[in-house]
């Protein structure tokens, strides 16, 4: 890799500066972070998404933690917003979504919009931003009573806004979103029971199921966590919950693993084998020497299914693969991270906007087929951010430092 081509240092902070630009544009004034369409404008007929304001947080968090100006306003603005505006004050938690005028729409309180909740609270609390301490005293006893279940030993997906009801599905998507905010938490809080929550989940999800299934993930299991192989196969492209195996998410739960094993003081030898053996399943199914860019869905027998791109599927498999060199040490690794960076670069840098085409189509078009506008920074920060830090503790605590 060059020092100024694609994925150089000097190059990710480049994309980096033009990134938070844009970001800037989704502030809402009256409180939170509204969903941009193509060219950065406020999409008037999109509600509030939890999930949007609290990446948002985390990334103007560690936008702190690097020095850059304002961006501690913006994280206490998110703070803010996520106590106020989407907070249920009958029944604690946050609602998933509220419309302009500040009401639940639906009322469901899900697990995978607390992830990020949590998330954000773990990097505001590490960048000073005000009430976060507060919020993250509130993010952790919300997962600990009301969404992890030690029975199983993973967290439940869904329950009623008085939490007394549970919703039968589980999913492995807001799981491994919670082993990134549990991880998170466990820095932060200094309890090291979130960091033995992860490995839980870990070894269930990943030890258990995906090892069962040559690799691929299920994504979709009943209440007893029996994996639903066909679920959603009407609607492959489901936007959270796809048929089928998603290449993304084995990168993303590949580089989960190998921070989880960075910070323990004594890693489970399986964990840089299961690693390794998500990563390569992933590549074997998805990734072509005649096409550029990573299909977003594959059947169990590793043929594509839905095969637009998206922006966050290449982010975390260059994370993936830097993460893998750099905990193996294996040059391998360093090829796929320099063909993505030039892929990211050729393909997914909207140089008009300075964000990231977030769908494309299987020959490197516009698509809108599963989402439109540039709604999430949360994956290409992370994408340009995390290989200049160590695999753990978590970026809050390190950002500040390099």
């Amino acid at each position: 890799m060059s020092d100024q081509g694609p994925g150089s240092t000097e190059w990710r902070d480049a994309a980096r500066e033009r990134l938070l630009t844009f970001a800037r544009r989704s502030v809402r004034e009256e409180g939170g972070f509204v969903w941009l369409d193509d060219e950065g404008d406020p999409d008037p007929d999109m509600n509030l998404e939890l999930w949007i304001t609290a990446r948002m947080t985390y990334v103007f968090a560690l936008a702190h933690l690097d020095g850059e100006p304002d961006a501690l306003r913006l994280a206490s603005h998110g703070v803010a917003a996520i106590t106020m505006l989407f907070h249920d004050d009958e029944f604690g938690g946050w609602f998933a979504q509220v419309d302009l005028d500040g009401l639940p729409v639906g009322d469901d309180k899900l697990c995978y919009e607390h992830a990020f909740v949590l998330l954000a609270a773990s990097a505001a609390a590490a960048a000073g931003a005000e009430g976060a301490d507060a919020l993250l005293t509130e993010a952790t006893e919300i997962h600990h009573r009301m969404f992890w279940d030690a029975d199983s030993g993973r967290a439940i997906e869904q329950r009623s806004r008085d939490w007394t009801s549970i919703d039968s599905y589980r999913g492995a998507n807001s799981n491994m979103h919670t082993v990134e905010a549990y991880l998170f938490a466990a820095d932060m809080t200094g309890n090291t029971v979130w960091r033995d929550r992860a490995l839980s989940i870990c070894e269930r999800i990943i030890g258990i199921h995906a090892r069962a299934h040559d690799w691929r993930i299920p994504e979709h299991y009943d209440s007893d966590w029996t994996p639903i192989p066909d679920y959603n196969e009407d609607r492959p492209a489901d936007p959270f919950r796809p048929f089928g195996a998603t290449p993304g998410h084995a990168f993303e739960w590949s580089r989960l693993l190998l921070q989880l094993a960075a910070s323990l003081d004594e890693p489970r030898p399986w964990m840089e084998e299961a690693a390794e053996a998500l990563f390569a399943r992933a590549v074997d199914d998805a990734v072509s020497d005649e096409f550029p860019g990573i299909p977003y869905t594959t059947d169990w027998h590793g043929e594509p299914v839905v095969e637009e791109r998206f922006h966050w599927v290449i982010a975390e498999a260059v994370l993936a693969a830097s993460a893998l060199h750099r905990y193996t040490g294996q040059a391998m690794y360093e090829g796929f991270v320099q063909r993505w960076w030039s892929e990211i670069a050729d393909h997914f840098i909207d140089e008009a906007t300075g964000s990231w085409h977030h769908e494309l189509s299987a020959t490197m078009g516009p698509s809108t087929r599963t989402w439109h506008g540039k709604p999430d920074t949360y994956h290409a920060y992370n994408a340009l951010t995390l290989p200049d830090l160590p695999l753990a503790p978590s970026a809050a605590l390190t950002i500040h430092h390099t």
